[in-house]
């Protein structure tokens, strides 16, 4: 069957309408996902908050359980199909070669979701994100995510085959974009990571059923190669996304196309071993496998991120000094489209991402430290802002693209939209760096009631306890303000927006509904630009990504070297 396509007006672009409409599907599907998620966060939110501890025990490990699953599951793994398909078959102008096989691998999505709501929401699957063995849910909860993860392996395996048709059939020149390429890592991270889902869920759904005994030693070690690993394939799609946004919103520059490629190469290859720091805490793992997982290899990893938090703001500043906007050492962020909320996506998420989950990242995977802060609160403080503030709203920002390039839509409450990411961004890290401060008095990470009322024992924190929570409440309320503008602004748009017409470019367009990017691009780069741009590299013609980077590296020792003086009260030192 030959492919139908669309010429995109605005960039150029041949599309597959088979592949418009997959992506069409998935990221549908990701925001359902995300309203399922943001609800379920509200209620364990307003259960954390001790002023008014909304739910009891059940429904409180219930919905956390709800919660845990269908964001970092579900809306992640959805709307990242729609990112494949966009970085393969859009941007390399290719064909869907099996539409069928893309139909069929979503539809195996959508039923393992709805097999795991359903099981979680009626009371058989009371047992987290996590899951861990003895804890047993329903046979159906297991199966569900087994579905899930074949229909994303599915798709995953179509990435490639586009790939393969797209080199095949000429569709581009050269080597294949950065952005695809950055996709491509994601693809091969995914791969990875839903084999070992496979290698841990098919026994333990077998288990559900009496068939076999599980070892529980063995299903959290596999586990965490899926657990963690799959938010591995949210910070290669996320970096990806960092590139994309960037040059649609501001031209900007890659300094270097090598030196990119090849930290997502040390993805590939190293970022799965930070899995590891999940069991600094079993006894079952010695300390040299521990050090030799989160230390030698995870650093690999950790230096791939840091090149990638160098490269997209210096491609931005450069970009943005070569089209004039040279003045000061910070004219070019000053001057920067803050009203795009593309680019203000892309800011806010290259920054929280790096600033406090990064730092804590590392700094929660060394063993040491990570006694202190394994079962705290610390430990949500950072994926949330890994997680929800990096990957969820980089999303975010490319969806602001998405609607008028793939639906075809004006975005619409245009003001709403403007604002939408600063308040999501500013409530999740205040509400991020709360929770990290709560856990670091000793704030309990799982549990319900961290006043433990009516305990046989009595736990005292410290007052700080108190106001920390308090304050993550209202940074975590305004987060979700954010995140519910996010969802009202997608589907009025997607359903009810003024629809472009097909032959309507966005070039130029006048009034509200559309991102500075697409209205007003940036103006074209000459060679001589590019040249400079080179030039200006090698001469350090970065300064305001220089001072960034080195607040950064001194933010980073500060608190590196303060939770090893926090270690020497545990251990009686000095």
């Amino acid at each position: 069957m030959s492919a139908v396509f669309r010429t995109c007006p605005t960039t150029g672009l041949k599309i597959d309408l088979q592949a418009d409409n997959l992506i069409k599907v998935n990221a549908v599907a990701a925001t359902v996902s995300l309203l399922v998620g943001g609800v379920a966060a509200l209620l364990v939110l307003l259960t954390r908050w001790q002023a008014i501890h909304l739910l009891d025990a059940v429904w409180f490990y219930r919905i956390l359980t709800v919660h845990g699953m269908t964001m970092l599951i579900f809306f992640i793994i959805f709307f990242e199909m729609a990112v494949l398909y966009f970085a393969s078959a859009v941007l390399l102008n290719s064909r869907v070669p099996a539409p069928k096989t893309g139909w069929v691998a979503f539809a195996l999505m959508v039923v393992g979701a709805l097999m795991v709501e359903w099981t979680m929401f009626t009371g058989q699957a009371d047992v987290l994100f996590t899951s861990y063995v003895p804890l047993r849910a329903t046979p159906p909860f297991y199966l569900g995510i087994i579905l899930f993860a074949v229909g994303a392996l599915v798709v995953t395996g179509h990435f490639f085959a586009i790939l393969v048709y797209a080199k095949r059939e000429k569709t581009y020149t050269g080597s294949i974009p950065l952005v695809t390429f950055g996709g491509l890592t994601a693809a091969i991270i995914a791969a990875v990571t839903l084999l070992h889902g496979a290698l841990v869920y098919i026994p333990t759904f077998l288990w559900s059923l009496d068939l076999i005994e599980i070892d529980p030693e063995f299903y959290r070690l596999v586990w965490w190669a899926l657990g963690h690993s799959s938010q591995q394939i949210n910070v290669a799609a996320m970096v990806s996304i960092w590139y994309l946004l960037g040059a649609f919103t501001v031209g900007a520059v890659v300094l270097n196309e090598k030196i990119s490629r090849g930290a997502f190469v040390l993805y590939i290859l190293f970022i799965s071993m930070a899995s590891a720091h999940h069991l600094l805490v079993d006894p079952a793992f010695g300390p040299a496998w521990k050090i030799w997982n989160t230390s030698y290899f995870m650093y690999m990893a950790v230096l791939a991120s840091m090149i990638h938090g160098f490269t997209v703001p210096a491609g931005i500043e450069i970009g943005q000094r070569l089209r004039g906007v040279t003045q000061g050492m910070f004219g070019w962020l000053r001057r920067a489209p803050w009203s795009d909320p593309g680019f203000s996506s892309l800011w806010f998420s290259l920054v929280v991402f790096g600033f406090v989950g990064g730092i804590t990242g590392v700094t929660f995977g060394t063993e040491q430290i990570n006694i202190i802060a394994h079962n705290t609160l610390r430990i949500p403080g950072h994926f949330h802002s890994t997680v929800v503030s990096g990957t969820a709203l980089a999303f975010m920002g490319i969806t602001y693209y998405l609607i008028p390039l793939i639906f075809r839509r004006e975005v619409a409450f245009w003001p709403l939209a403007r604002i939408q990411p600063w308040l999501f961004a500013g409530g999740m890290l205040v509400f991020s760096m709360a929770m990290t401060f709560a856990g670091s008095f000793g704030a309990p990470r799982r549990h319900w009631d961290i006043t433990f009322t009516g305990a046989p024992f009595q736990v005292e924190f410290s007052p700080a306890v108190d106001l920390m929570i308090g304050v993550m409440a209202v940074g975590g309320i305004v987060g979700i303000i954010g995140g519910a503008l996010y969802i009202v602004i997608t589907v009025w748009s997607v359903f009810f927006g003024r629809k472009l017409a097909p032959d309507e470019t966005c070039l130029g367009a006048v009034g509200r509904g559309l991102p500075n990017g697409l209205t007003h691009p940036p103006r074209a780069l000459g060679p001589q630009d590019n040249d400079d741009a080179l030039e200006k590299t090698r001469l350090g013609h970065a300064p305001g990504t220089m001072v960034l980077v080195g607040i950064f590296l001194l933010a980073f020792i500060t608190y590196y070297f303060v939770n090893w003086n926090l270690l020497t009260f545990l251990w009686k030192v000095g």
